[in-house]
């Protein structure tokens, strides 16, 4: 649980800055009665709940404790066995190298281009016959680019079908629709894709726990083998349920939210900053110079500002209006004579 010091501000984990929504408090307060009982054995109403949202077969769900849950249970399928490389890009979600050395993987780094983008040609070179997984994120996490369609499939061509490819779209709400990735065509054409998606981001929900991936019935299956009986908490289907029934309100908390990141992305720009377009609920701001970098985040701690740090920069959610005004203010009085050490990640 976040520790929410009174004058703090936390913007490191990506959080929604809002509660739950008023429908789906009072949903989840009414479930609470129930709390004495145990969830499903296994998980089958919340896979059929979110099959018949996104229009797929139940079959090619399988939901876990949050996207994190979901991806162990993915690398214990496809990474576990003899150690296979897992490459991904650096840096990315730490939950990745994190998970792949948990179940005995080996972590492949490859670093993103200067633009802040993943290197889809080094990534593709790096696949070997000893490549279990690859990761790709969309929008990548922490600086928010986004992959092109074309880019996508020519690398999912070049790889083959051998290797599964992890499509991690836990920000891609944060997307307008027409800009998303078709991912139901996308797994038609290349069944060895697994999209993982989370209800912690844009849906508010980070601390019941609900995330899930969409894939080919076997590989599903594959997957599934690995869940945990009882492992969802009963309160998860009652807040998906809720969020989908709040569709309206839900969105324009989104559309607030992408609102915040423009506001915030200009106003950091004016001050000197140059930032990767982000198509997510953060923006990452390249530095490249150690004295500023420490400058920066000795400010944001004195001002309570918690951020996410990097070797090549940090990343910072958008929060409310209040708390992006915070790192706007101590973000231009910093910069001074460093603007030339701002720019590229590389």
């Amino acid at each position: 649980m976040t520790t929410l010091v009174p004058g703090s501000y936390p913007l490191a984990l990506n959080e929604n800055p809002y509660g739950p929504l008023p429908s789906v408090r009072r949903a989840l307060e009414r479930a609470l009665a129930s709390a004495n009982r145990y969830p499903e054995f296994l998980p089958d109403r919340l896979p059929r709940l979110i099959a018949a949202r996104i229009g797929c077969s139940p079959e090619q769900i399988v939901v876990g404790p949050g996207a994190t849950g979901v991806i162990l249970y993915i690398l214990q399928a496809f990474a576990a066995p003899g150690g296979a490389r897992v490459i991904m890009a650096d840096p990315t979600f730490d939950g990745y190298p994190l998970l792949t050395a948990t179940v005995g993987g080996n972590p492949v780094p490859v670093p993103l281009t200067a633009a802040g983008a993943q290197d889809l040609d080094a990534m593709a070179a790096a696949v070997d016959e000893r490549t279990g997984v690859v990761v790709l994120c969309d929008p990548h996490n922490p600086t928010g680019t986004r992959l092109h369609p074309r880019e996508l499939t020519g690398f999912l061509d070049r790889i083959g079908s051998r290797v599964n490819v992890i499509l991690d779209e836990a920000y891609i709400e944060f997307v307008t629709p027409e800009r998303r990735i078709d991912t139901l065509a996308l797994l038609a054409a290349y069944p060895n894709v697994i999209v993982v998606r989370t209800f912690s981001k844009a849906f508010g929900l980070a601390g019941l726990r609900v995330g899930y991936a969409v894939a080919a019935p076997g590989i599903a299956a594959r997957i599934a083998h690995w869940q945990v009986p009882f492992g969802m908490n009963i309160l998860a289907e009652v807040g998906v349920q809720a969020c989908y029934a709040a569709e309206d309100e839900l969105n324009q908390r989104i559309h607030a939210i992408v609102d915040e990141r423009d506001r915030l992305s200009t106003a950091l720009r004016r001050g000197g900053y140059i930032l990767p377009d982000s198509s997510a609920n953060y923006i990452f701001v390249p530095l490249n110079d150690p004295a500023l970098t420490r400058r920066i985040s000795d400010a944001f701690t004195g001002a309570g500002i918690q951020v996410k740090q990097y070797s090549t920069g940090m990343r910072v959610t958008v929060g409310d209006p209040v708390a992006n005004e915070a790192v706007v203010r101590v973000a231009r009085e910093v910069v001074g004579d460093f603007v030339p050490a701002i720019g590229q990640i590389a």
